[in-house]
């Protein structure tokens, strides 16, 4: 039985000896990032770095050395086309930001109003709710427990449907300052 014993521990211990010795063969993730990045360095050292042309690079025209006179007249007519082209660039894509800003904030304020009626829905609902369970006579005190409850959920529910209402009447001023046309 110490045999069969000793023999299991002598198996069990060359296994785990042959498990750590292929773990610390393995390299280490920083050593392995470090080779990469050398590696990578290597090659982009080796390739030809893009060469930028500017104005300056590029070769002058000989005819527009040679005739001042046309040369400045025909300069100036693309350039004034250019910037009225630019200008009308300018003006389109200043009126779509304005339209995706009025896009914006019609559908803040529309998921607002959304709230605002589902916390009106909500309202309703426990108004109906005490009025079912207490009759239609008006009560300063609340006639049970449960009653009490509906009340305090009323009063708080009423609170969060008068504080989504100012935060939309704020959206839509917010709105018009910013030229939406709420």
């Amino acid at each position: 039985m110490d045999r069969v014993v000793s023999k299991g521990w002598i198996v069990a211990l060359m296994l785990t000896a042959g498990l750590f010795a292929q773990s610390q063969s393995g390299d280490s993730l920083g050593d392995v990032a470090r080779a990469n990045r050398a590696k990578q360095q290597a090659q982009d050292g080796t390739g030809a770095a893009p060469k930028v042309i500017t104005n300056q690079d590029l070769p002058v025209d000989s005819s527009a050395s040679s005739e001042e006179d046309p040369a400045p007249a025909k300069r100036t007519v693309p350039s004034a086309k250019k910037t009225d082209r630019n200008a009308d660039q300018r003006q389109n894509n200043r009126l779509i930001a304005e339209q995706r800003v009025s896009e914006q904030w019609k559908a803040r304020i529309q998921e607002q109003e959304n709230q605002i009626a589902d916390l009106q829905v909500r309202v309703d609902r426990v108004n109906a709710s005490i009025r079912n369970a207490v009759g239609t006579a008006d009560y300063d005190t609340p006639a049970s427990r449960t009653h009490a409850i509906q009340l305090e959920r009323l009063a708080n529910l009423q609170q969060q449907l008068d504080q989504q209402k100012r935060k939309l009447e704020q959206m839509q001023d917010a709105a018009r300052r910013a030229g939406a046309g709420q």
